[in-house]
């Protein structure tokens, strides 16, 4: 039997463009891709898969 490894921690960045509110979401990649509020860190994150956050990008860069 394989010991369990835990997942690597997770490291999150910020969006180097924010609104004079500082209004912005942080992302955090590894098999899914993760988005929380910066400022609402405790509400929880939104997951996507890889091809959800690229059409999510595509969308939104319209």
């Amino acid at each position: 039997m394989k010991p369990f490894e835990a997942p690597a921690p997770l490291t999150w960045h910020v969006s180097s463009y924010t609104g004079a509110q500082g209004n912005c979401v942080e992302v955090a990649e590894g098999l899914s891709i993760l988005v929380r509020d910066t400022k609402n860190r405790e509400h929880g994150h939104l997951t996507f898969d890889p091809h959800e956050w690229s059409s999510l990008l595509n969308t939104l860069l319209r």
